[in-house]
């Protein structure tokens, strides 16, 4: 294709590196309903890369800033698996100066989920029990970090093999495969539930979420709020349920300046040492890029994986 050009309003980027998240193989797969894009199309989510050049109206950026967001890859928008992206300017932030081009593109839609769930809905703050499920995986160990940050006590659960990755991030680790929910709801609330819980996994683990949370104030946010749910045990503690769709400012245009001020915010963080990705240790390029997303789909991958562009 040829290379684009900066449209009214947009950045046109040299595209570093991409993050890949399992929702990139779905959408190649053509299994994302809520995630369709017109073809022919250029797939990837995450971006990091330089500033080329500026669309008009576009204030705040200069050629040779490094940049980061979750830009495309949905919809009409292009994606990031190529050299060049012209991505609308709304969705981009300044790279954290502490991080490498590999790292910052591992994180815009992790982050961005995490910080909508945690802070935009559930307000999460200090003193109080954060409960994070799936706390090794991609958007769960952001998550883990942003909770912290805020100031909160964070758990999280996870398998056998990766709890060591949760207490290094400094959270509680769960086993989630010995402990049920009534023991660690006991053992760590002294039976009054979490105050926020943020469920990454989806399916029963939301079940138990509703279960788990604590009485009147708590709080349990999803980002896989699919299938079919009782929400009584929620409703008999009183307690609140938000979904994220980290999506739609993307797919609707609407609330895109949002998705620039998370990754402000995120950039702080890392800058101050409070956030920091986990990447797999494989290096992937455009050539490879079916084995990298070979890899989310396998499970073998351990942390983030990341294709060089450049």
């Amino acid at each position: 294709m040829e290379k684009p050009t900066a449209d009214p309003g947009q950045v046109l980027v040299k595209v570093k590196a991409s993050g890949v998240n399992p929702l990139d193989t779905k959408i190649r797969a053509g299994a994302a309903a809520h995630a369709k894009i017109t073809l022919p199309a250029v797939l990837g989510m995450d971006l990091a890369g330089v500033v080329e050049e500026l669309g008009a109206g576009v204030t705040g950026f200069a050629p040779g800033d490094e940049v980061y967001g979750m830009t495309g890859g949905v919809g009409d928008l292009q994606g990031s698996l190529a050299e060049y992206a012209a991505v609308d300017a709304r969705l981009l932030a300044r790279k954290p100066t502490s991080l490498t081009m590999r790292e910052t593109a591992a994180l815009p839609l992790v982050v961005i989920t995490a910080w909508e769930g945690l802070v935009d809905r559930a307000h999460v703050q200090v003193g109080q029990k954060v409960l994070v499920h799936g706390g090794a995986g991609g958007i769960g160990h952001v998550a883990v970090q942003i909770a912290r940050a805020f100031g909160a006590e964070v758990f999280a659960t996870a398998s056998p093999s990766r709890l060591d990755v949760v207490q290094g991030l400094g959270a509680t680790p769960i086993d989630y495969t010995t402990t049920a929910v009534d023991a660690y709801v006991t053992r760590y609330t002294a039976g009054e539930g979490f105050d926020v819980i943020f469920d990454t996994v989806g399916g029963p683990v939301l079940d138990a979420s509703f279960a788990a949370v604590r009485t009147y104030t708590g709080h349990v946010v999803s980002a896989l709020g699919w299938g079919t749910h009782s929400i009584a045990p929620l409703s008999f503690r009183g307690a609140t349920y938000s979904g994220v769709f980290t999506l739609l400012p993307l797919l609707t245009g609407r609330g895109r300046e949002h998705h620039g001020e998370i990754m402000r915010e995120a950039a702080a963080l890392a800058d101050r040492g409070a956030l920091k990705p986990l990447l797999d240790h494989r290096n992937f390029t455009l050539d490879t890029v079916a084995d990298a997303h070979a890899a989310v789909e396998n499970g073998s991958a351990h942390g983030k994986i990341v294709i060089d562009i450049d």
